[in-house]
């Protein structure tokens, strides 16, 4: 039987968690508390309620809201940000879904399944989350303020656990399907099987497919607004030697002036999918005192984005030559046209339509397999070890694209008299489109580990109870490659860039432990009071030694009344593309050309007449130009690791109180405090922080951020940018996270006979982001831009997130009703204005369990289909689709059969 202190931790849960608490009959015996490990901590305790703040989602609320994906309740947690999802359609995680606790990055937050790491893809240490079934999840903890010394290296902004139910039993079939106006639908089918194994183990096995339409930007008129056309389908044209013009509108009519087309309605606004899993866990008592445990994931999906070049049409501006003897010249062309010794040379800016708009389609596939014993020593300890390999295997292939000749020239000119190029929709164009296979990954991650855990009963105990402890140590081996066909090395395509093929590996050798020591018991105004620490010490081959500590503090003063608060050491190693990433690039021209970059790049501040003329002229600007055309940018971004990079580190601190008042039947409350600073973290100065500092803010002749972005000689025009991975940042947030729960009995009621009110929230009360010693720290709290994101990925820095619901239950109905809200934010961006009001999201869902063993859920996300914000500095498509709902309206519907 769980201690009255038992629902604590579920203080923050959503309404579908059913409270327990001890009952002891007069003159009965003592019933010895159930012992449960808490994620947080490895020492098994007699409640679930730990020094750390742990936010719960139980599986009864993830089948509520019908989840086919982890994205379709994770994005309600308020807190977690945006991160990348199905809207990230430009990001290199490729359809991948991606978890960030606090705006500190995806990379800085530890996702476990079950206690034990979850395989990352990449070259970074996120883990698409994607891999994970979510209707097999027991609940999923949420533990904010850092777990470094318990967990290991990532564990800075701290650790979302997924808890997998290995211990079903039966047969469980569901459907589901999520209807999107336009579309952006969704459906799976799944089933799992829970077999016991003669009362000594069980073992249950799942499957499941589902897919995920595309939603096409044409589909939503806000995301049409502001697009940028580009050179039409039909071309424009120049002779270079008169200097006249003229061009053809995308139906081949002869037209005067510039003519440009816009193919914004066909660029993806959510990414279509499909993905299957298939896994198995188990778990078997070889004898009274040992068991073996496991588990075997399989994941595959495919996913089709946008590459870094973005959507758009490969687009050209070159010369070609043009025979007077060529019959396909339109003649109002022709009359137009200077032919000398039989030739004409003519500029041609065109679109290539007939190659489609460019995307990139990722093949994924995730595995992971475990094996370990726990063997019982004693009643009381316990002795526990386990081998554990993870793989990740991923290529993408780039459709849209093309391959230029072996010189480097494009393959279009010579077509100019074999074929109409004049007309949108040639054949011959078309052959020109090559698919290019780049991003071909490979992530393996193997682990094994031993760990000791238990109390000293069976020794001695202090006068309020005897010391849990737990003593281990862990071996972590990474290995990493990326490579590329020939022409993404070679940068031989149209508008991909070249990038470098690399491999890399390091290995990580811990030891840890844990001491839960309880202090006080049983006095006035002491019920318990505990004393908990943690350290761990880590030898990085890619980094060297460090050391990350814990200590916590916990104080029950009564049954209603709990204190807590922690103080920790947090760790983040350099991960693979980090330190060992190769050099690339992408040609600087994409910062203007891809919705997605251009937030990175402001336009030169001395063309722009914003900069200081001195320090202008001192970096070799010549002279006005337009910064924003293409054709003027004719240099490289160049991105990769850094192998002199060195380890994040930092410090959290949390003070929490639980409150579960005697008075209020029913009711529950946390608020715990944070406080968090990372130092040395690993970022990049973008061109628009480093033409922002050099040129306006501070514009000296040694500031470092100007060579981070090169002037062409000649020109003067900006060439390159310079944007590898260095310890440069400092991010530092404060908040509260807050939750409540008010749960009452409803008699005389035919349908329901309980009623829960549940509210949890997150409070940014400071937030600031320091890019350089050379830069001023940015107070990031409730903002947006990219400038104020520390991963330039999750672009909105809340400083209010809650969800709230109520809950009215019974044992056939539940109708839930849940409000989503996102406080309001300003512009972060230097010189920037504008603001974004609060935004409000409904949702409601409804439920019915037959005698039968069929259970359906209904719901509508976004009731009052709200459309999306649309600020004067948005990231893509007009808004911000890492944190606001592009859907609009959903109206789902998932049947549950079991038995």
């Amino acid at each position: 039987m769980l201690s009255r202190t038992s629902i604590l931790a579920l203080a923050f849960t959503l309404p579908g968690f059913a409270n327990a608490q001890s009952t002891n009959s007069a003159g009965a015996a003592a019933v010895e508390p159930e012992i449960v490990v808490v994620t947080g901590s490895r020492i098994p305790r007699p409640d679930l309620t730990g020094t750390s703040p742990v936010a719960v989602t139980t599986g009864a609320q993830i089948a509520l809201d019908r989840a086919v994906t982890v994205e379709d309740f994770s994005a309600k947690l308020p807190q977690l940000a945006g991160g990348v999802k199905s809207t990230a359609v430009g990001s290199d995680a490729y359809g991948a879904q991606t978890l960030d606790l606090r705006n500190f990055g995806q990379n800085r937050t530890l996702v476990l399944i079950n206690g034990t790491r979850a395989t990352p893809f990449s070259f970074r240490n996120a883990v698409d989350v994607n891999a994970i079934p979510a209707a097999l999840l027991k609940r999923v903890d949420v533990l904010t303020g850092g777990a470094a010394a318990v967990y290991g290296a990532d564990a800075v902004a701290g650790v979302v656990n997924f808890i997998i139910d290995d211990e079903f039993d039966g047969l469980k079939v569901s459907a589901n399907y999520e209807h999107g106006k336009g579309g952006g639908s969704s459906y799976g089918v799944n089933a799992a099987y829970g077999l016991d194994l003669a009362g000594r183990g069980n073992l249950v096995v799942y499957g499941e497919y589902s897919e995920r339409e595309q939603l096409l930007a044409g589909k939503r008129s806000w995301a049409l607004r502001n697009s940028t056309p580009v050179a039409s389908s039909g071309g424009n044209y120049t002779d270079v030697a008169s200097g006249r013009t003229f061009s053809f509108d995308a139906a081949g009519n002869f037209a005067n002036g510039f003519q440009t087309t816009d193919y914004t309605k066909d660029y993806l606004l959510v990414q279509p999918m499909t993905r299957t899993n298939v896994s198995a866990f188990g778990k078997f008592d070889l004898t009274e005192k040992l068991e073996l445990y496991g588990r075997a994931m399989f994941s595959n999906v495919v996913s089709t984005g946008a590459p870094r070049a973005g959507q758009v049409p490969v687009v050209i501006s070159e010369n070609v030559t043009i025979s007077a003897t060529n019959t396909i010249i339109p003649a109002s062309a022709r009359a137009l046209l200077t032919f000398v010794n039989g030739n004409a040379t003519v500029n041609v800016q065109r679109s290539l339509s007939e190659l489609g708009v460019k995307t990139a389609e990722t093949d994924r596939t995730t595995t992971q397999f475990q094996a370990g014993l726990k063997f019982k020593i004693t009643d009381n300890v316990t002795l526990d070890g386990y081998a554990q390999s993870g793989k990740v295997e991923e290529d993408t292939t780039v459709s849209g694209d093309g391959i230029r000749l072996s010189n480097g020239a494009s393959r279009f000119g010579a077509l100019a008299n074999t074929a109409n190029i004049f007309k949108a929709g040639t054949p011959e164009i078309a052959a020109l489109g090559s698919p290019i296979v780049r991003d071909i990954r490979e992530r393996t991650v193997d682990v094994a580990a031993i760990t000791l855990t238990g109390t000293t009963k069976d020794l001695f105990s202090l006068p309020a109870g005897p010391i849990g402890f737990s003593l281990g140590y862990e071996y972590r081996e990474d290995s990493g490659s990326i490579d590329h066909s020939a022409e993404q090395k070679s940068g031989a395509s149209f508008n991909q860039g070249a990038e470098t093929a690399f491999k890399g590996s390091f290995d990580a050798k811990e030891v840890y432990g844990e001491l839960l020591i309880p202090i006080l018991a049983d006095l006035p105004f002491v019920q318990r009071f505990d004393l908990e620490g943690a350290y761990r010490t880590s030898d990085y081959s890619n980094a060297g030694k460090y050391d990350t500590d814990k200590i916590g503090l916990a104080w029950e003063i009564n049954d209603s009344l709990k204190l807590r608060a922690t103080q920790q050491s947090v760790i983040r190693a350099p991960n693979m593309g980090e330190f060992a990433g190769a050099l690339s690039s992408i040609p600087f021209a994409n910062l203007v050309n891809v919705a997605r970059l251009r937030p990175r790049y402001p336009g030169d501040p001395c063309a722009l007449g914003t900069g200081n003329a001195a320090q202008c002229q001192r970096f070799g600007y010549k002279g006005t130009y337009d910064s924003f055309n293409p054709a003027n940018l004719t240099g490289q971004y160049f991105f990769g690791g850094n192998k002199d990079i060195k380890p994040e580190t930092g410090d959290t601190k949390t003070i929490g109180v639980v409150f579960t008042p005697e008075f209020v039947s029913g009711f529950s409350a946390t608020i715990d405090w944070y406080d968090m600073e990372l130092r040395d973290a690993v970022g990049q100065v973008q061109p628009v922080d480093a033409l922002t500092s050099c040129y306006i803010t501070d514009p000296s002749a040694n500031n470092p951020l100007c060579l981070a972005v090169s002037r062409d000689p000649i020109t003067g025009y900006i060439k390159d940018g310079f944007v590898n991975d260095r310890n440069l940042a400092v991010v530092a947030q404060k908040g509260f996270d807050v939750g409540m729960q008010l749960v009452r009995q409803i008699d005389n009621w035919d349908l329901i006979d309980k009623m829960t009110l549940s509210y949890q929230a997150n409070i940014v009360t400071d937030y600031s982001i320091q890019r350089n010693a050379a830069l001023k720290p940015i107070d990031c709290k409730g903002t947006w831009a990219t400038n104020c994101s520390s991963d330039l990925v999750s672009t909105v820095q809340a400083d209010y997130k809650h969800r709230a619901a109520v809950t009215l239950s019974g044992d056939v109905w539940t109708f839930q009703g849940g409000w989503q809200r996102i406080g309001d934010l300003r512009n972060s961006t230097v010189g920037g204005t504008g603001t974004i009001p609060a935004f409000n999201y409904l949702d409601v869902n409804v439920s019915w369990k037959s005698d039968r063993g069929f259970t359906v859920n209904f719901g509508v996300d976004n009731l009052t289909d709200k459309k999306p914000p649309l600020p004067n500095n948005p990231s893509l498509f007009n808004t911000l689709p890492d944190t606001y709902n592009v859907q609009g309206r959903t109206v789902g519907l998932s049947v549950t059969w079991r038995r």
